[in-house]
């Protein structure tokens, strides 16, 4: 029940004796432009400490161990928790970056920081470190698949399932990889194959790239992302995914880059490699479902390509529902050229 509040005095009821003495001063009445706001929560100094979840780690508690990739984006070092042991993958973006592309960077990786696969390398944190971008990631000790052949189609369905696993998930959360290919397909020790660099990647091309330009080599990329004149000029970035996966797909079970040139030709012969020859195939040595499955992938038109998630139930994928962890390759001893 709402208090009552006394009536307003009058001159008839000035002289009039009170029903309740102890009761000396009327109810408070709220002014809103006197209201204050309660005070946001304590930030912390991203250059000092930063909580990724269940575990708080301190930028001074890492120590650099060696240095494991480089790249135009940045060089990944391997580095180690002191308090604790355990191994991170640190990755210094290069670049001088305005306040407006810092502060843009630091939200979406705090994005990136909920996402959570199996199939995806953990992005843990974001230092703001001297005035460089250091992104904290999941450490892969087998390195990544580049210039591996997969010739067994029971390890490659293996390998394909557990990448589109790690696809359909970032798709269903809106999140658009852009650079799927070998270098960015990293394996462990427990033979688990995780995507890398799936957000990075993007929002250096958002944010520091005034033309929105691609970032890296162009071979992996679909027809109608290098050329916008194909598809009206429309571009689906997760039908783009797909197209990557099929290249890459390709890649290991041939053991080379499957279109006519070579990956690291230049930018014209890609561009006619890709966008006005057909899409390579399947040699006829392959199974009709892993064939299938690379033509479901390689559409030139990206309305015609299976998404990440209808993928998953190809029969080529399908097949090998069970755990063949056992029969992909050991993973390659890490070396300094290794990407992350």
């Amino acid at each position: 029940m709402r208090p009552v509040q006394p009536a307003p005095p009058t001159t008839n009821t000035k002289n009039r004796p009170r029903r309740r003495p102890d009761l000396t001063l009327p109810l408070p009445r709220r002014d809103p432009q006197l209201a204050v706001p309660l005070p946001l929560p304590p930030t912390s100094n991203s250059s000092t400490t930063s909580t990724s979840h269940h575990q708080q780690l301190s930028f001074s508690d890492l120590e650099r161990v060696q240095r494991i990739g480089c790249g135009s984006g940045g060089t990944v070092y391997k580095v180690v928790h002191r308090p604790t042991g355990r191994f991170y993958a640190l990755k210094v973006i290069y670049g001088n970056h305005e306040d407006s592309v810092r502060l843009q960077m630091c939200r979406e990786i705090e994005i990136l920081r909920d996402v959570n696969h199996p199939n995806v390398v953990r992005c843990h944190d974001m230092f703001d470190h001297n005035g460089e971008i250091q992104v904290l990631l999941e450490f892969m000790d087998g390195g990544s698949l580049e210039s591996i052949q997969i010739p067994n189609e029971s390890q490659l369905s293996d390998v394909a399932r557990q990448i589109l696993n790690g696809i359909a998930y970032l798709h269903r959360r809106h999140i658009v990889h852009r650079d799927i290919k070998p270098s960015n397909l990293l394996i462990n020790s427990k033979k688990s194959v995780k995507i890398a660099d799936f957000g990075v990647s993007r929002i250096l091309a958002q944010t520091m790239d005034p033309c929105n330009s691609s970032v890296g080599t162009i071979a992996y990329m679909s027809p109608e992302r290098i050329n916008t004149d194909l598809n009206h000029g429309q571009y689906d970035g997760c039908a783009g995914d797909v197209w990557s996966l099929g290249v890459s797909i390709l890649e290991f079970y041939l053991g080379r880059f499957p279109f006519a040139v070579s990956r690291q030709a230049d930018w014209a012969s890609l561009m006619c490699a890709i966008c006005m020859s057909q899409p390579p195939e399947a040699p006829h040595t392959a199974s009709n479902e892993f064939t299938d499955f690379i033509g479901r992938c390689l559409q030139r038109e990206p309305g015609r390509r299976w998404t990440a998630s209808q993928l998953l139930h190809h029969p080529f994928i399908s097949r090998n529902n069970g755990n063949l962890h056992q029969l992909l390759p050991p993973p390659r001893p890490l070396s300094s050229s290794t990407s992350s």
